[in-house]
């Protein structure tokens, strides 16, 4: 079985390119926002007033790809199997490698990613379809707005996986266990209360089919950063691609009810 660290060197020899859903089990993976550095306050601040969809495992100092604190000795700019870059709102490109693009003003952060608590809900017996199917989870831009901070503001965004009507109290009791990993649903059943017109169109990721005796449960998602650079036109934002999740040296459980801020509430090494 691949360890994190096999993994990423797997993503940085470019020999996965996919979608992380299911790699790892037992680790956590994180959503990555790099902003430059007089966009960092700001950014922190609206994670800060928005938790659920943009819980913070750690924060690098400017100019650092190195997460210390989750994943030591790997590298930001190369680990992640698909970045996107957004300039003055708009999807500029994708890429595989950012060493070319960093600067040392950029300051990187994780945040916790909900296919850190997936592999619980499969030990309880529930299959999550999208890693059935070898796809990537359905995602949409909602009409819930975020807390806004500085020019950081714009819609939630959440993902989507559908479970039996019987099943959704225990899914609520399990997820709610990973505040890091945006914890229990923001929503479950009618997909229009958040904005949602169509199921089979999914703002990010692919369509994920809800069969006849399901509902369709909804998680804040770490793919609202993404919302927000492009709601709020903002100069510069690199992420990951939606479902290309950076995979943490972290155990899942061990970012079940706590908190892991790094460089937030102490000196990195």
């Amino acid at each position: 079985m691949h360890t994190p660290g096999d993994w990423r060197q797997e993503i940085r020899a470019g020999r996965w390119r996919r979608p992380t859903a299911g790699l790892a089990p037992g680790y956590a993976q994180a959503n990555l926002v790099i902003v430059p550095e007089a966009d960092a306050a700001d950014f922190l601040l609206f994670c800060q007033r928005n938790p659920a969809p943009c819980p913070l495992l750690e924060v690098m100092r400017p100019g650092d790809p190195e997460p210390r604190a989750s994943a030591p000795g790997a590298d930001l700019r190369t680990d992640v199997p698909r970045y996107r870059v957004y300039v003055d709102g708009e999807l500029a490109g994708e890429w595989d490698d950012l060493r070319e693009v960093w600067r040392p003003d950029f300051v990187a952060f994780l945040l916790g990613c909900s296919f850190t608590f997936e592999e619980a809900l499969q030990r309880a017996g529930m299959p999550i379809r999208h890693i059935q199917r070898r796809s990537n989870v359905s995602m949409y831009v909602t009409n819930r707005m975020c807390e806004p901070a500085g020019r950081f503001h714009g819609p939630l965004v959440v993902s989507m996986r559908p479970f039996a009507a019987a099943d959704v109290p225990r899914v609520v009791a399990i997820t709610g266990r990973y505040p890091q990993a945006h914890g229990g649903p923001v929503h479950v059943g009618d997909p229009e209360a958040l904005g949602i017109q169509d199921l089979r169109r999914p703002d990010f990721g692919e369509p994920v089919p809800v069969e006849p005796g399901e509902v369709p449960v909804f998680w804040a998602c770490g793919v609202t950063p993404q919302a927000v650079a492009q709601r709020a036109r903002l100069p510069l934002v690199i992420t990951h691609a939606p479902g290309h999740m950076f995979i943490t040296d972290l155990k899942a459980e061990s970012t079940a009810e706590t908190t892991l801020t790094g460089a937030l509430g102490r000196e990195q090494r």
